[in-house]
């Protein structure tokens, strides 16, 4: 009887985590302007002022056939080098997905764009906490790019980049402040979320029952 009812707090415990690690944020690239040569505010400077995990997605909206985004390393980013990125993205509406923490580099396409200052860093934070409240409903998040397999080292950049100068790197980057506003990211969540509760509910039951 003892041991039934420690398996089933201990499933219990283990399925709430899940459910909590489940919670992911959209955030859109530049905010209204999008994805774009002479944004009103600096990529940076916009990384900077928000909280990225693993999970999150960010969302670059800009002219299909007039630009791209390009992931690349730190190096092709301070050279804005284009010329063999990790992914590229070319649809006009892409959508990148942190399957890691670490730092992440976004160049725009276009080299004499990158070196006007579209490009970006974002620094992935490892845990997720629950700094991200009052957003709004969450969906499912759709199938996006996922970057490659071998990681980016962590020690590239610290967690969030004000905006450089062409040629400069983000060795001189600041920490991140707290929480995304509500005008460049929403919470979405994960395909199997729901049934996260599912079984949560099923070992409450099992740990009553016992």
């Amino acid at each position: 009887m003892e041991s039934a009812r420690l398996v089933a707090l201990l499933f219990a415990a283990v399925m709430l985590w899940f459910a909590t690690c489940s919670e992911a944020w959209l955030f859109h690239v530049g905010g209204k302007d999008g994805w774009v040569q002479n944004p009103s505010e600096g990529y940076n400077h916009w990384a900077e002022r928000n909280r990225f995990q693993v999970n999150d997605t960010l969302f670059f909206k800009y002219e299909k056939g007039n630009d791209s985004v390009l992931l690349v390393t730190k190096d092709a980013y301070n050279s804005c080098d284009t010329s063999n990125p990790l992914v590229s993205l070319t649809d006009g509406g892409s959508r990148f997905r942190f399957d890691r923490s670490g730092p992440f580099f976004f160049i725009s396409g276009i080299a004499d764009r990158c070196n006007a200052g579209q490009r970006l860093i974002v620094v992935v934070l490892a845990v997720r906490d629950k700094t991200h409240s009052g957003a709004p409903t969450p969906s499912p998040v759709p199938p996006v790019a996922r970057p490659p397999a071998s990681p980016t080292p962590r020690s590239d950049a610290p967690a969030g980049t004000p905006p450089h100068p062409a040629g400069a790197g983000p060795s001189d980057a600041e920490a991140p402040v707290p929480a995304p506003s509500h005008s460049s990211a929403s919470k979405v969540g994960l395909p199997w979320a729901g049934g996260v509760g599912l079984m949560i509910a099923l070992g409450v039951s099992l740990l009553i029952g016992s």
